[in-house]
């Protein structure tokens, strides 16, 4: 493709300047980026990136990511003057109610966002997740003659990307695993919004990158397309994931701006960038200014995106009449369609007074599924004998081993969070995460971004209460669970026991627009007796009527979740023989329940029964409102001790007896 120097230099204004209007339009966004990095952006999408805009999910197009997501207008233009479904007009609604050009990308809002981004270092574990997940199917499903499973995956980074400590963690496994497909370019202009990086950041990015097992360039004039051209060239010739440090301006181009903190997080000003545009020998007027030539010069990208989208069909076709059984399979997958008869493979468990800790009945569930839902695939941090995450029928995932569905995350949970959500948007896998609820906190900022993005992502987190016992209050989640309730989108399941965990997992299979998070026990809890209470499969309803105890209508409920059901049935009992009506209702989840009729919900919880107890090992904070005015909680509102988990939990209330004795005093 050749340009002419004229052309190039109008279409890279364009970049600069439409960014930089509609951050000034907005009067709010980060003008500086899209401004400093546009040359780097135009070598990798003019040149390098296979994409198609007039379909944006084609299976093996390249993935690309802004992990500096504050720089999202680099991104809404090259999306917009590319060919995508991006209007002028939604680039001038940049940052308003509603609109496809929110401040930061939105993977879900705007065609052509691979990944919500903008929390820095998520989308270098975005783009982690996403090089796994092509390596992993290209093992699968790539036979000889047919490479059909075949991209790259490219993120532009900056320093604060590779400040957060999730960079670390996401660049090293990156490193150990081998992910040459994987490629970084990064914008690396020397300023934060504090000042210079001189004053928080002088690490010796070679090293550190060679260091971790990654190809290292450096490319000094990060306004040279030439050589950052050849570099992601020779990056994508290296088997190792690549970093390519382009030496650029943030804000290039502003008169008194440009290499500033100023230019950083706040609108140029009209009469700076009015300025910048004279010195470029750019019309100050109109703003949003697409010359014709350029714009036909980009949209260039529509007639190749079609070409290579057509060419990769022929070879699925062809592909399909060699191996039809995995072309079948791969189309199934990359659909995300179940396969028939699939929850026939799981499990169920007989009545058992002693149990089991249900994190156990879930490995059973993730082995059970493994061998009718291929695209399963996980892991736990450094946890797999605790967490029960491994898949017996495969091996681990490693560089020499792709195929393996068992990815061992060492201890990085930051990273395990949003190599999840990469696997989860990337497409074809199912994937699920596993650690100590305790450290769900360290993968929050992943697990609060798969909610808002809709991403269907599993995580699993065991040991959920002070039934972990000697590990003590350092690794006891008190709060954890009225934390993650917060969260909106995210559906939270606390199953009571084996049969219920069957169910959390067929729910979470199921759901495929958004996360779903299984809390688990370390300790045993019975496996209810089904034939004298209600089957678990009404844990789709969130929560359920496990049992009416008397003939009368109930004088009281008692409702629970997780290892303390076992409590409200036990002291249910005693008070039906002393003549009291009892409901027992088991409480799985609080977000499957409100999305219930108000009327399925006054079933459960009848509006004239105020006599109300929950019994939950953990915050009571939200539990009020299904308790009312005239309930009552028994929870923990205190960090946990250090003690046996039988003695912490008398220690703390759970036991028959103190249910019982609250209950009472609510009949008094």
């Amino acid at each position: 493709m050749s340009v002419s120097k004229d052309l190039l230099n109008r279409a890279l204004y364009t970049i600069r300047f439409l960014s930089a209007d509609a951050v000034q339009a907005a009067n709010s966004g980060h003008p500086g980026m899209p401004m400093g990095a546009a040359s780097m952006a135009y070598a990798l999408w003019m040149k390098q990136l296979r994409h198609n805009p007039a379909n944006p999910s084609w299976p093996d197009r390249d993935r690309f990511i802004l992990s500096a997501g504050h720089g999202s207008m680099l991104l809404y233009s090259l999306l917009h003057l590319t060919g995508y479904n991006l209007s002028l007009d939604d680039i001038k609604e940049f940052r308003q109610w509603e609109s496809k050009t929110p401040g930061h990308p939105e993977c879900c809002r705007t065609p052509g966002v691979e990944v919500t981004t903008g929390p820095l270092g998520q989308g270098v574990s975005n783009a982690v997740g996403m090089a796994i997940a092509e390596k992993h199917l290209a093992a699968v499903f790539n036979m000889p003659n047919h490479d059909i499973i075949d991209h790259y995956t490219y993120a532009i980074v900056s320093d604060g990307d590779l400040m957060e400590g999730i960079s670390y963690e996401a660049t090293s496994i990156a490193g150990h695993l081998g992910l040459g497909k994987l490629i970084f370019l990064y914008d690396d202009n020397r300023i934060s919004i504090d000042g210079s990086t001189d004053l928080t950041f002088s690490d010796d990015h070679k090293g550190r990158f060679e260091s971790l097992g990654w190809h290292f360039q450096d490319v000094k004039d990060g306004d040279d397309i030439e050589a950052i051209t050849k570099a992601i060239i020779a990056a994508k010739k290296d088997p190792r994931p690549s970093l390519i440090d382009c030496h650029t301006h943030i804000g290039l181009g502003l008169p008194t701006l440009q290499d500033s903190a100023e230019s950083h997080g706040a609108p140029p000003g009209d009469e700076e960038l009015d300025a910048a545009k004279e010195k470029a020998g750019w019309p100050v007027q109109p703003r949003f200014l697409i010359p014709d030539d350029v714009k036909e010069h980009f949209r260039e990208s529509v007639t190749r995106g079609k070409n290579w989208e057509a060419e990769w069909v022929e070879r699925m076709e062809a592909y399909a009449k060699d191996h039809p059984d995995l072309a079948k399979e791969l189309k199934r997958r990359i659909a995300g369609e179940l396969p028939d008869g699939w929850e026939t493979h799981l499990p169920k468990y007989d009545a058992d007074s002693k149990g089991v800790a249900t994190r156990n009945p879930s490995g059973d569930v993730i082995n059970a599924l493994a061998s009718i839902l291929p695209e399963l695939m996980g892991g736990s941090a450094d946890l797999t004998p605790s967490n029960k995450t491994w898949i017996k029928g495969s091996v681990s995932f490693q560089r020499d081993n792709p195929e393996g569905r068992n990815i061992h995350f060492g201890v990085r949970e930051h990273a395990m969070g949003g190599i999840v959500n990469g696997l989860a948007a990337h497409g074809g896998i199912m994937p699920y995460a596993a650690t100590f609820m305790m450290f769900s906190d360290y993968m929050r900022p992943a697990v609060r971004i798969s909610a808002l993005s809709g991403h269907s992502s599993i995580w699993l987190f065991t040991h959920d209460s002070i039934g972990l016992g000697e590990d003590g209050p350092t690794h006891q989640p008190i709060e954890h669970l009225a934390s993650l309730r917060a969260i909106p989108e995210l559906v939270v399941i606390r199953p009571n026991d084996a049969n219920e965990v069957v169910e959390a997992w067929k729910a979470a299979i199921l759901r495929r627009d958004g996360p779903t998070l299984i809390s688990m026990t370390r300790q045993k809890v019975p496996i209810i007796d089904r034939s004298k209470f209600t089957s678990a499969d009404e844990l789709h309803k969130g929560a359920y009527v496990l049992a009416d105890l008397g003939d009368n209508d109930p004088d009281i409920i008692l409702m629970a979740t997780g290892s303390e059901v076992h409590l409200i049935t036990e002291a249910g009992q005693k008070l039906a023989d002393e003549g009291v009506a009892v409901r027992l209702v088991s409480f799985p989840s609080w977000e499957l329940f409100k999305k219930q009729s108000s009327e399925y919900r006054d079933s459960v919880l009848p509006p004239s029964v105020r006599k109300r107890l929950a019994v939950e090992a953990g915050r009571s904070l939200g539990w009020h409102q299904w308790v009312g005015d005239q309930g009552d909680i028994i929870s923990i509102d205190e960090f946990g001790v250090s003690a046996p988990s039988d003695v912490a939990f008398r220690g703390f209330g759970f036991t028959t007896e103190n249910v019982l004795e609250r209950a009472r005093k609510l009949l008094e």
